[in-house]
């Protein structure tokens, strides 16, 4: 099992799917929590919203990092290729998105509420959007919606064939994301070496990329002098 490319990919997407799941459940839990903070107002609300906070750190940060990151390593590293069909070009759109406003918009508002224990009403349709989006992009994937985009032929308007990468790649991709989220879940979350493993993934694919657009004319060269080449006569 340990050589075998196809269980570390099996491996990747189950992690992969195991924390977006966690990312939505927490998404909704922080949700329920918001909602309680302006309904019942209080000492429940400071501790609901104390409680929506710490959860935000402790638990939703660490798995959306390791989502989105799993998410690029599956398009990086398999035949699905990052732009090639219009399900995954949506996914990581989506994604982007997702993580600016998690991380430099909710985030903040969900700390700056714990002072008043009184979110507002941005930040609630924040969270629930957040929720509603991590559910639509695993309908993308289900579904797979849209077909190829522009990009999946090349000049020549031939099909690309994307490189599958070796076996380290997605070993490096697996314990990257699982030390992140121990670190996030301990510490503070910041995916280092989640990212690390996007750029060397990214990285290893391009060179694959490079060395088969070299090998091409090579290789037609070879085939058409072949054909040219008289039959002996027999």
């Amino acid at each position: 099992m340990v050589d075998d490319p196809r269980r570390w990919r099996q491996l990747t997407l189950w992690l992969h799917v195991l924390t977006s799941v966690g990312w939505m459940a927490l998404a909704v839990v922080l949700l329920t929590l918001l909602v309680l903070a302006r309904t019942d107002g209080g000492a429940t609300a400071f501790a609901a919203t104390a409680m929506a906070a710490h959860l935000d750190i402790a638990l939703l940060a660490p798995l959306a990092n390791a989502s989105s990151a799993t998410g690029l390593m599956l398009s990086l590293a398999t035949a699905w290729g990052l732009a090639q069909h219009r399900w995954v070009l949506a996914k990581f759109a989506i994604t982007l998105v997702q993580l600016y406003l998690g991380i430099f918009v909710l985030s903040d508002a969900l700390h700056d509420a714990e002072a008043t224990a009184r979110p507002a009403t941005a930040l609630v349709v924040g969270t629930a959007s957040m929720a509603g989006a991590i559910a639509f992009q695993a309908w993308l994937s289900v579904a797979k919606p849209g077909g190829r985009t522009r990009w999946a032929r090349d000049r020549d308007g031939r099909p690309v064939r994307l490189p599958v990468a070796a076996r380290w790649v997605l070993v490096v991709a697996v314990v990257a994301t699982l030390a992140d989220i121990a670190v996030g879940v301990v510490a503070r979350p910041v995916p280092v070496l989640s990212l690390l493993a996007v750029v060397l993934a990214a990285v290893v694919r391009q060179r694959r990329l490079r060395e088969i657009r070299q090998a091409g004319p090579i290789r037609r060269a070879t085939t058409a002098a072949t054909a040219a080449r008289p039959t002996p006569p027999t």
